[in-house]
């Protein structure tokens, strides 16, 4: 072999042996870590922070009942723009990737919907799209209904979701107005609204007699409360 040929072929090997070393020093200096969130986050997804947020996510949306009479349709129609690529909103409106979704508010959940193909996930829901329902789907599809069809991640504020609703609301041939839309929703544990409030039995009347204590006879002073009068030990009569 020429000493020229010797030359280009040591130079090839000290490129190919710097290379590997530069390599190795690299890996030594650079320890990469994975990401903590997504470079990119999807329209509408809630921010996390790793298994710590995981652990202390919600186990149900947040009730909007306290949001809806104050909640605003236009702030919902531009909210919705996120559906746009998959829904139409509009009276008549063709199917898409999603059915049509003028006048879904009490309308019957997989309904009919011009012969759009629902899932199986979301038919066997049954009911109709009350606020609650409504409020459950917009939190998250895939929990509402495992196994719909539905891939949109959700919207994880619960004004986006009242705002939404109102919107979805008015489009329709008699909407309600927002107090009576509000009044149809579940009202937010504590806040009362109903003969049972959410959470517990309603409490017992401070009226009832407790349980246990026979009622006074009759013509007889009422006995004092939490003592029930002793049968045949009346006070004998004063001489």
């Amino acid at each position: 072999m020429s000493f020229e040929a010797n030359k280009i072929a040591g130079a090839i090997l000290g490129a190919m042996i710097l290379a590997m070393v530069s390599g190795i020093i690299a890996n030594i200096l650079v320890s990469p870590r994975p990401l903590e969130k997504p470079a990119y986050v999807v329209a509408g997804a809630p921010e996390t922070s790793g298994p710590e947020a995981a652990s202390n996510a919600p186990a149900g949306p947040e009730p909007v009942a306290p949001l809806l009479a104050s909640a605003s349709p236009d702030a919902g129609k531009d909210k919705a723009k996120l559906c746009l690529t998959c829904h139409s909103f509009d009276k008549g409106g063709p199917n898409r990737i999603g059915p049509n979704i003028y006048g879904v508010v009490d309308d019957q959940i997989a309904h009919d919907r011009n012969n759009f193909a629902f899932s199986d996930a979301l038919k066997s829901k049954g009911g109709t799209w009350t606020v609650d329902n409504l409020n459950d789907w917009l939190w998250k599809p895939q929990s509402f209904a495992k196994g719909t069809k539905m891939t949109f991640i959700g919207l994880p504020k619960a004004q986006d979701r009242a705002n939404v609703i109102a919107y979805l609301n008015s489009l329709s041939d008699s909407p309600k107005s927002l107090a009576d839309l509000a009044a149809s929703a579940t009202p937010a544990q504590g806040q009362g609204g109903g003969a049972q409030g959410q959470g517990g039995a309603p409490k017992q009347s401070a009226a009832a007699p407790a349980q246990g204590n026979a009622p006074p006879a009759p013509g007889n002073a009422a006995p004092q409360q939490g003592a029930a009068p002793a049968p045949g030990n009346a006070a004998p009569p004063k001489p």
